[in-house]
């Protein structure tokens, strides 16, 4: 038999898992991954155990179960002022992954082109060119990582069907503004964009000032909602990454489309997790509101860790990730030094350039500070002898 010709030809085993097998052969810390290391809300597996002993052991309904789907709505409305019908726009997801692929299956057609900004998630253009359509990568400069909205302008056509937004933006921890979504509004107004919107660190928001702790979500704003998949994570939430549980938000039209893909590449979800997850958000709706604040403690603790470092620390307004220079410590491309500082120096990192699809290699490395005190203290000892 002829060697299979590849539809990915370019893509191989992605960096997490390359970096989290590296750390475990070498027994180093862990910061590359984007998981907690603690344990989540005691509830929740409480709440799973119950149903799973109560007969909740078969296949739920497609869209998920409709407790969890109204939580969810319920969720957007006091956050967004958003009005989404639990029956028809609200859909459970089997992780964020799988929703931001079947959005994309759901739109993108041969020939379409889709604009994403890079550093980039690394799971967007696989899917987009696993549809036939093509990525306009729009690269983001350091330090701050800003939109060009010329250059977005510049690179709409009309071939241009989807724009890809990520905001709390992994891997940077830069935010999208109100500004920047009045400016997305204005260039997709009077065309048949539409778009998608990574938001799974939408609490995570730690920026100062007049719109402290805001999270700008597409779900804000009328004229993107109407266009809008927005894709959020009960794993990046409630500390259950493990348990690859998300929702996708979309008009009914939209949803309809984005559901004819979802009850063919997944179908459903787990069905005890799903009422685990809406029993926690009654008995605990307050829970996301306090998650700034208890990663922000955590950022805040790992960068003091790091004074003193030779590693320069850049701004970090979301997320649980920290971005550093390491020029004052060797002149390596990144993916070496992030392997020398997991083999020799004991903490796994991830190469920025990973998240580059045409390589560029601004000098910087991705640490995942959602971890106990004790596992941040102690890759600070490491690094501060680097």
């Amino acid at each position: 038999m002829n060697p299979l010709p590849s539809r990915l030809p370019k893509v191989g085993t992605t960096i997490f898992t390359v970096m989290s097998r590296l750390a475990a052969e070498h027994g180093a810390i862990n910061l590359s991954q984007g998981f907690p290391d603690f344990a989540p809300p005691a509830l929740l597996p409480e709440r799973v155990t119950h149903h799973m002993a109560a007969g909740a052991n078969q296949y739920p309904p497609m869209a998920g179960v409709a407790p969890l789907r109204a939580a969810v709505a319920e969720k957007a409305a006091a956050l967004y002022g958003a009005h989404y019908d639990p029956e028809t726009e609200v859909t459970i997801t089997a992780g964020a992954t799988q929703a931001l692929f079947t959005a994309i299956a759901a739109c993108v057609r041969p020939g379409d082109e889709v604009i994403v900004f890079a550093p980039v998630y690394d799971s967007y253009i696989p899917a987009i060119e696993l549809q036939g359509g093509t990525p306009r990568v729009i690269n983001l400069a350091p330090p701050a990582f800003r939109p060009d909205w010329a250059a977005v302008a510049a690179a709409i056509n009309p071939r241009t069907r989807m724009i890809v937004i990520n905001t709390p933006h992994n891997p940077t921890g830069t935010l999208w503004t109100a500004e920047d979504m009045a400016a997305l509004s204005r260039l997709v107004r009077d065309t048949d964009i539409v778009l998608l919107g990574d938001e799974v660190y939408e609490h995570i928001v730690f920026a100062d000032g007049p719109t402290a702790g805001r999270h700008e979500s597409l779900a804000r704003l009328p004229e993107l909602r109407e266009r809008s998949f927005v894709v959020s994570s009960f794993g990046k939430t409630y500390h259950i990454t493990g348990w690859k549980i998300a929702y996708c938000l979309a008009p009914a039209q939209l949803s309809a489309e984005f559901r004819k893909v979802h009850q063919f590449n997944v179908f459903t979800v787990h069905h005890p997790s799903q009422l685990a997850l809406a029993d926690f958000m009654r008995a605990e709706p307050g829970f996301a509101a306090g998650l700034a604040e208890f990663y922000r403690a955590k950022r805040d603790f790992f960068r003091q860790q790091l004074a003193g470092s030779r590693f320069e620390l850049l701004p970090s307004d979301g997320t649980y990730f920290q971005l550093a220079r390491y020029d004052r410590i060797n002149g390596m491309p990144d993916s070496e030094f992030a392997r020398w500082l997991t083999i020799e120096k004991g903490v796994a990192v991830i190469p920025v350039s990973a998240f580059m699809p045409d390589g560029t290699d601004h000098g910087l490395i991705r640490f995942c500070f959602a971890k106990n005190e004790t596992t941040l203290a102690a890759a600070g000892e490491k690094l501060r002898a680097v």
